[in-house]
């Protein structure tokens, strides 16, 4: 067990203290930053336990760690529960399983107050009066969802706006071809396109089934009037729809619907880890596997012995459900959990679904072969992260090897300056953790101190800005780079040992050459060139770094041109200055929102008075006529 922090008679002392009641405990390291957050039917028990005896890996990392702790008492364990994962939100802990924030899953979106609704795809679920459904586990699965029941409804994919654009141009390819009923022609009646958007969202909300027999009961109705051309189209209909069901995967009768979490713990060898503990969880509507997602987790944050009186588990089924709209009626699970957590969770997720939850481990049949399969799809994505860990691993030692560094870089900053020629001076930062890139790490600044174009001058004064991070405490930039590559050759390198404190860091500074066809070529310092043509793991890791950062530099320095054109449209307008115009921008978002805006819409922006919003508001209508003209 790893020795316990100084203060642990202090930490005894005060869990003894601690009442018998359920409640949520805070556990702080010795800077006051949370590094794990539990809940408990017993704070005194369970807490108490923490700083006696031993513990396993996970536990004893944990605990040494531990320097204070606070706690919250709760009136039942299930507020308990519920307190804990929000906590989690929002201090995302070192030492609890971490998920995808529930604001980066996806949903399907039909703004059905639309005279032509169209399906689209939304990170955000507000309050709009439009339908929602999801979330799904990647933006790739919603386009192909929505291109699926597009197709098969032959509901219009394109960028047309109805009902503007009706009647204006010829159709497009997809109406030639027979995937779209060809709204634009205008000769679709709006029932119907409802009609068919309506169908859509049975689809949608996993109501086939009912979707194609309604389907057929209007098939069979316009076959007996007669209207032989109206029943073919619902008999196609019906065919696509049968197909797309053909498409997914079978794993039980039309009726079930459930999800099935699989759970893969890896063994060990000599104290190390084979792989990676995951989780895969199958989304099943209608018998089919509609959606799936995979989590990995460190080898010490799951282990097959939890207390039953915190499991990591319950948390994590808890936090998955929060971040879901439907819960089913049946959730399948691989492995057992204590009855207490059991009917916990159930209680927790039918309050959630408004409608009763059973959650059970199949000992037979089908239902214990979907956790098998989901079990080991769980296996097959550990196996897959594990080996991809292993060679990034594996490259950054061999980098750091040749290039004769210290230490193997664990965080690499990759820097690049864009612009167009004195104007929107932009250096973009990338950034490579574990050799991954992480975009949410990256950064651009925008030039406060050079206003011409000398790369050098740029590139120095972001660097410099980025050092002063360095160490701070709450910085989001805090973290040391282990290395610090630059789109450039041997004189951006000097440069940068001139004109900025880089050396004060002892950090490794490196320039990446590109060849005539603006591809990778060598690595380079001031003490010469670095050949990476024997290496591909490493030019293939280099190039990444170099084209990434290069794109993210280029687009960032777009968006602030694009952002500068904008702001300098609204200026030629009387009585508007850049102030307002970046009031109004921040406020309509774009160009297109503010010329569509009313006198009073306008003149409800802080800032902009009855006056300024009559001119804006006469400004864009006077374009608008003299465009028609």
């Amino acid at each position: 067990m790893a020795e316990l922090s100084k203060n642990i008679e202090h930490l005894r002392n005060k869990s003894s203290a601690l009442p018998r009641k359920p409640g949520v405990y805070i556990m702080e390291n010795e800077n006051g930053k949370v590094i794990y957050v539990g809940k408990s039917r017993s704070l005194r028990d369970r807490v108490s336990q923490y700083f006696h005896g031993a513990h396993d890996i996970k536990t004893s990392k944990m605990a040494s760690s531990v320097y204070d702790f606070r706690f919250i008492v709760c009136d039942t364990e299930m507020e308990a529960l519920a307190l804990e994962n929000s906590l989690i939100k929002q201090y995302t802990p070192k030492y609890n399983i971490k998920l995808k924030d529930a604001k980066s899953y996806p949903y399907v979106k039909i703004d059905i107050k639309s005279d032509w609704p169209r399906i689209t795809m939304d990170r955000k679920r507000v309050a709009d009066g439009s339908l929602f459904f999801g979330p799904y586990s990647s933006t790739s699965t919603v386009y192909d969802v929505i291109g699926q029941v597009e197709k098969t409804l032959k509901i219009p994919s394109c960028k047309r706006k109805f009902p503007e654009d009706i009647g204006k141009g010829r159709p497009c390819i997809n109406y030639q071809i027979g995937r779209c009923m060809g709204v634009c022609r205008g000769n679709i009646e709006n029932a119907e396109y409802r009609h068919a958007i309506e169908r859509a969202a049975g689809i949608l909300r996993g109501e086939t089934k009912e979707v194609i027999s309604g389907l057929t009961e209007e098939m069979l109705q316009a076959s007996d009037l007669l209207e032989f051309e109206k029943a073919a189209k619902l008999r196609d209909t019906i065919d696509s729809l049968k197909k797309l069901g053909e498409t997914q995967k079978a794993v039980g009768s039309p009726d079930t619907e459930c999800d099935v979490i699989g759970l893969h713990i890896t063994g060990y060898d000599d104290g190390k880890v084979k792989f990676k503990d995951a989780i895969s969880v199958f989304y099943i509507r209608n018998g089919y596997i509609a959606d799936s997602e995979q989590f990995i987790f460190g080898y010490d944050e799951i282990t097959e012995n939890e207390s039953e009186d915190e499991s990591p588990i319950v948390s994590f089924i808890t936090a998955l459900y929060q971040s879901r709209e439907f819960i089913p009626g049946e959730i399948l699970l691989s492995f057992e959990i204590s009855d207490s957590d059991c009917s916990l969770l159930e209680e927790y997720l039918s309050g959630r679904a408004g409608h009763r939850v059973r959650l059970r481990t199949p000992k037979r049949g089908g239902a214990k072969n979907l956790c098998e399969m989901a079990v080991s799809d769980a296996a097959r994505h550990s196996e897959n992260v594990s080996k991809r860990e292993r060679d990034d691993e594996r490259t950054l030692v061999a980098l750091a090897s040749l290039l004769s560094l210290e230490t193997v870089p664990e965080r690499i900053e990759a820097y690049d300056v864009s612009n167009l020629g004195n104007e929107n001076i932009m250096c973009g930062m990338v950034v490579a953790v574990g050799g991954k890139l992480k975009k949410s790490e990256y950064r651009s600044f925008n030039m406060k101190t050079v206003d011409t174009q000398d790369d050098y001058a740029s590139m120095a004064e972001a660097i410099n800005r980025r050092l002063k991070h360095i160490g701070a405490e709450n910085d989001s930039m805090s973290a040391y780079p282990d290395l610090i590559l630059l789109d450039g050759g041997a004189e951006h390198v000097s440069a940068m040992r001139r004109m900025t404190d880089i050396d004060k860091y002892s950090i490794p500074v490196f320039g990446m050459v590109k060849d005539e066809h603006h591809k990778t070529r060598t690595l380079v310092n001031e003490e010469g060139e670095i050949d990476l043509s024997r290496r591909q793991d490493i030019f293939r890791f280099i190039y990444s770094i170099q084209e990434e950062v290069h794109n993210y530099s280029v687009k960032r320095m777009s968006g602030a041109k694009r952002k500068t054109l904008k702001t300098s449209s609204l200026e030629k307008i009387k009585g508007i200055g850049k102030a307002k115009a970046k009031i109004l921008l921040g406020h309509f978002k774009n160009i297109g929102n503010i010329k569509k805006a009313s006198i009073k819409e306008l003149s409800e922006v802080r800032g902009i008075s009855a006056s300024d919003a009559e001119q804006i508001h006469s400004y864009f209508r006077t374009e608008q006529e003299s465009t028609k003209k």
